[in-house]
């Protein structure tokens, strides 16, 4: 039996969340002129709020207007690896490295199970000693520069258990020969959670609560 502890990042295991963030790191580092867009970018997100575009085009123009329209991967990578050293520095829950340490000790492998960008969860999973990333891609182009365009689907919603059922394909492993721990912030992921064997909403929005307490879900605080 594979047993597996797969997390959510943004809100679970961070204390913020980290796709603005990281938009705005890069930005400052390579066109800081780019901030004085970031009036048109709360537009967007109005524009998502009234559901006038998805969540997934919000992140794509966002992150065309922040960081351009594309950018060499050789460009991106350091600054991808120092946000994510800041970010583990100082934007990570004590208790959420507290429940990796257990997890890891009884023999689970760590995956991290996001909607953010690979991009910068990989080196962020890594300083934290996770084994395997499970997030949204971007596109590459063939000379290696990323575009802000998503390569198949936003890791969300129902989108993410896909994403995670179509990993363990890759694996080759089957869910009955599976034991699987999810630990997620937010409702958004609840057909992961209904899915796992051990669901645990942490630090969890008000819905999310109602839902868990409805479900008979493990509820944690990772924030006290």
């Amino acid at each position: 039996m594979t047993a597996l502890a797969i997390y959510d990042m943004d809100r679970t295991i961070t204390r913020r969340g980290t796709y603005t963030g990281f938009l705005f790191h890069v930005a400052l580092r390579r066109s800081p002129w780019r901030l004085l867009l970031a009036p048109v970018a709360l537009l967007v997100m109005a524009a998502y709020a009234c559901r006038l575009i998805d969540r997934s085009r919000l992140k794509e123009i966002n992150q065309r207007l922040l960081t351009g329209g594309h950018i060499p991967s050789a460009e991106l990578a350091p600054l991808a690896r120092g946000f994510a050293a800041r970010t583990v520095a100082t934007n990570i829950y004590p208790g959420a490295l507290r429940q990796m340490a257990a997890d890891r000790e009884s023999g689970h492998r760590l995956i991290m199970a996001t909607a953010s960008y690979r991009i910068y969860v990989t080196a962020i999973a890594e300083a934290l000693g996770m084994d395997e990333v499970i997030a949204t891609d971007s596109f590459c182009l063939p000379d290696g520069r990323i575009q802000a365009r998503i390569d198949g689907e936003n890791c969300y919603g129902p989108a993410k258990l896909r994403k995670i059922q179509a990993w363990l394909a890759t694996q080759g492993l089957d869910r009955p020969d599976c034991t699987v721990r999810f630990y997620s912030d937010h409702v958004s992921d609840a057909p992961v959670l209904d899915w796992a064997d051990v669901p645990i909403a942490v630090n969890p929005s008000p819905k999310l609560r109602r839902m868990a307490r409805g479900h008979g879900w493990l509820i944690v605080d990772w924030s006290r």
